[in-house]
């Protein structure tokens, strides 16, 4: 009936009915956000739990909202008894000092944390790393992590050898945006990086961030960005005028361009022996 759509535990029930009859092993019930102080919302919840019986209950609580987290935690957890927490919004201002505040509370383990809104945001949770950025000591090994999950060991190699033959240019340049854009939150990433979180607190920092940086590339010809040394005064004109920025955002960018290229050729050498070491020791 029109009535028993409506019911969050008839729609439960429904709905592991439904995947079962699928043959599926598993099924995420992910119930409405609701208030502590609100009774019938905190009884239709515990009636969901006794109805559907769910082999892991876990409680997702928001990290920014400190102190109301820790007395939400506990209110839920002595009506529902869960397994587990999530704690969101890791990539904001909070260092995640609710995490310490909530296990010592309700004794329960903290098992993920949310650091954006995509689905590859979800990370599993790791006490010494969420200590690490608690006392503003960033948190290598994720970061680590992260790059070799979108690490392309084929298009590396043939960035190193362009580098090698002085023919890396600003398609190149593009392409590891990309590939760091693909690795999370920009501000999230910053605060990996062990006394740059507390340095680039205030800086405000997003994944717009690159975007006036593509601009000024995709004006560029075909030419230009495969030989960056033929942008001369009349060139960078025309491109920061077909991409909407200033002649000093230009200059800019290819001054930082020059510095990095100068930078990678560096790491050629022993440079780049030892920083692949240390990104190995950070694993370990």
């Amino acid at each position: 009936s029109e009535e028993e759509n409506k019911d969050p535990v008839s729609i439960a029930k429904a709905g592991i009915k439904h995947a079962k009859s699928k043959g599926f092993n598993l099924v995420i019930v992910d119930t409405a956000g609701r208030l502590a102080i609100d009774e019938f919302m905190m009884t239709e919840i515990s009636n969901i739990k006794k109805a559907i019986k769910p082999q892991e209950v876990l409680f997702v609580v928001d990290s920014m909202t400190g102190q109301d987290a820790v007395n939400s935690a506990k209110t839920f957890n002595d009506i529902l008894d869960f397994d587990g927490v999530v704690l969101t919004k890791l990539d904001g201002d909070s260092r995640g000092g609710a995490a310490l505040s909530i296990k010592s509370v309700v004794d329960k383990p903290i098992k993920f944390i949310g650091t954006g809104e995509k689905m590859d945001a979800l990370d599993a949770f790791h006490p010494a790393r969420m200590a690490d950025r608690i006392l503003g000591m960033g948190d290598v090994v994720s970061l680590v992590e992260r790059a070799q999950q979108q690490f392309d060991e084929e298009e590396a190699r043939k960035v190193q050898k362009k580098i090698a033959k002085n023919k890396f240019g600003f398609d190149d340049f593009l392409n590891q945006i990309q590939q760091v854009k693909k690795m999370g939150d920009m501000k999230d990433l910053v605060g990996m990086i062990p006394g740059a979180g507390k340095m680039m607190k205030d800086v405000d920092i997003d994944d717009d961030s690159f975007k006036h940086i593509e601009a000024i590339i995709h004006s560029m010809t075909p030419k230009e960005r495969s030989n960056p040394a033929l942008i001369d005064h009349s060139r960078k004109k025309r491109i920061s005028m077909g991409s909407g920025t200033s002649l000093d955002d230009v200059n800019q960018l290819m001054k930082q361009f020059s510095q990095m290229s100068k930078m990678m050729k560096m790491m050629q050498g022993d440079g780049g022996a030892k920083m692949m070491q240390m990104m190995q020791n950070a694993k370990k």
